[in-house]
């Protein structure tokens, strides 16, 4: 991201929707941190992974030691246990010899440690300045001020693939095989253990670190962080998005957001809201900080989720994302997990059931969704069993049944539906927050970006189709049927509703000046679909205003809000929320 933030106009989607907060509240390089820890004796500096602890170690000690303080520091990696211990407690969790799925740890961060060296550790009282610093430095209880850097995960990822961070407990990055393996125990093992942990200490922070920019780190206080979450609570905001090619990718959001990397071959994915791993930024005197939306859900998940807390705890359930095939290629056929499935194989509490609304397409654009009438199971698994990579394509339509896609249109997709989206179309994927859970069955005989085939999971994905979904059922059952729900002098609300089994419901909201909305104890997740520019209205008196296709979250705790058309013609807005 960058350090500040230009405006821009109204009616260009924003790459980075940040928060705005009152003046003086964020800080920015060594030099302000190393005043803001003046006059401490003992402070802790705790982590996610992915921070890159050797320059921020060296670049504070340059800071202070220019103020005259000259700090002891200790690393807590000091405590960890071996490489071979920490291989040996994480194994069971990354799935053998399977390239991308693994299980949920169930340990914790402590886990990682040698418990009487992490007691050993003690802070100088000999020096002016004690410092621990690494992930997991709270686990050691010394009484002193706590700082927390956090890194988005999407730089992990990037800072991953280029070899300059690793796994808990390893080394080097040379122990990690390949990006997938890397991704893969972050996913399972690394992100679980340190969001537990993380949310464990979340109240007692004093100063958060955003180290995304290594030599330009942006820090707040603790105080001014936790008000500022309240307040988001309680009102509208937008996630940051982040973006990524991939073999399929198309040209879309290439042309429609010219603030993301033009260099770039495509864009498959935008990222919306895929909230275990976007971030939410905040803004003062037009300096940026980023904060990992996880942190939200740690404080204030009742004010977020309303009556759906007791359920989700701190995990946010809806997610939006886009998938560019315009001037692309077909997704792989696939399928996710059943519920039942995915907590037992991936220690998931709730699978990946989506929907595809297709905000824009091409005239001819399809989806693929459902078997065709009289499907052979065995005769299908025999065919893809035979495949030879680089092979020709074969006739996947023989078997997949394709629905012809249309602008504004619901396609259905719960737990164990074949599907996959066909190119010349921009779909915003509504859908359970579970992102990774994809089985791919055909993949069109193509290698990925780094030249190598994709994992195909036939055995997987055998283990979860529904193969009664198939001919007439589809249309009937799997391709959403609007109905209008409710009319006023200039507005209407459609009803798109969704399979019985997806627990979150959609409407569209059509409008020519302001419709007002009730959240009844739902968090709303919008977009809009239709027109330039709306601006949101919540009744604690907060606005902001929102462009074509960005994404936005009203948090239940809202209780009522006000869209309001800035738009030269009428609007349409998609609104995503949990049934009763």
């Amino acid at each position: 991201r960058p350090l500040t933030h230009d405006a821009l106009p109204d009616t260009q989607y924003d790459v980075y929707p940040a928060h705005d907060l009152p003046p003086g509240t964020v800080h920015v390089g060594f030099a302000a941190l190393a005043e803001m820890l003046d006059g401490q004796s003992i402070v802790v500096i705790d982590g996610c992974g992915g921070v890159l602890w050797s320059h921020f170690q060296a670049a504070l000690d340059q800071a202070l030691t220019a103020r005259g303080v000259q700090a002891n520091w200790q690393n807590v990696e000091s405590a960890l246990r071996s490489p071979a211990e920490i291989d040996a407690l994480v194994e069971p969790f990354l799935g053998g010899d399977d390239p991308l799925f693994g299980s949920r740890f169930t340990g914790t961060l402590a886990d990682f440690f040698d418990q009487d060296r992490l007691r050993a550790l003690r802070p100088d009282p000999d020096v002016t300045l004690s410092i621990l610093y690494g992930s997991g430095a709270a686990l050691a209880n010394w009484p002193g001020s706590l700082i927390y850097i956090d890194v988005p995960k999407s730089e992990v990822q990037f800072r991953a693939r280029a070899g300059s961070v690793s796994s808990l407990g390893a080394q080097s990055t040379t122990m990690q095989p390949d990006s997938k393996a890397i991704y893969k125990r972050f996913y399972f093992v690394d992100w679980v253990a340190l969001n537990q942990h993380k949310a464990a200490i979340w109240p007692h922070i004093d100063m958060w670190i955003d180290e995304q920019r290594p030599d330009d780190p942006a820090c707040m206080r603790g105080t001014d962080l936790r008000a500022a979450l309240t307040h988001m609570s309680r009102s509208c905001f937008r996630a940051r998005p982040w973006f990524e090619p991939g073999v399929w990718g198309g040209q879309w959001i290439k042309e429609h957001i010219p603030q993301v990397p033009q260099d770039t071959p495509n864009i498959a994915w935008s990222f919306e809201l895929i909230t275990p791993e976007n971030g939410l930024l905040l803004q003062s005197d037009g300096l940026l900080c980023e904060v990992s939306f996880e942190c939200l859900m740690y404080q204030e998940s009742n004010a977020v989720l309303g009556s759906s807390a007791p359920r989700f705890k701190h995990d946010f359930p809806i997610r939006f994302d886009f998938l560019d095939t315009f001037d692309g290629g077909n997704l792989s056929i696939q399928c996710h997990p059943r519920p039942e499935y995915a907590l037992e194989h991936f220690g998931e509490p709730f699978t990946q059931d989506e929907t595809y609304y297709i905000l824009d397409c091409k005239s001819g654009a399809q989806v693929y969704l459902g078997f065709q009438p009289g499907i052979d199971r065995d005769e299908f698994c025999s065919e893809l069993e035979s495949l030879i990579p680089g092979t020709e394509p074969i006739d996947i339509v023989h078997y997949v049944h394709s629905e012809a896609t249309e602008k504004h249109g619901l396609y259905l997709i719960p737990n164990g539906t074949i599907h996959g989206a066909g190119k010349d179309n921009l779909v915003l994927e509504i859908s359970a927050t579970p992102y990774i859970f994809t089985f791919k069955i055909y993949d069109w005989m193509r290698l990925d970006l780094d030249g190598q085939p994709r994992p195909i999971n036939l055995e997987r994905a055998f283990d979860n189709l529904y193969f009664d979904r198939q001919g007439e059922r589809i249309a009937r059952e799997f391709v959403s049927h609007p109905a209008v729900l409710d009319t006023g002098n200039d507005w209407r609300i459609i009803h798109l509703p969704t399979h019985a089994e997806h627990f979150y419901d959609v409407h569209r909201l059509e409008f020519a000046t302001h419709i007002e909305v009730e959240t009844h104890g739902s968090p709303h997740v919008l977009s809009l679909v239709e027109g330039q520019v709306i601006d949101v209205l919540t009744a604690n008196g907060h606005t902001q205003r929102f462009s074509y296709a960005e994404t936005f979250v009203i948090p239940a705790a809202a209780a009522h809000y006000q869209l309001i058309n800035r738009s030269s013609a009428p609007v349409k807005v998609v609104k995503a929320f949990m049934k009763a």
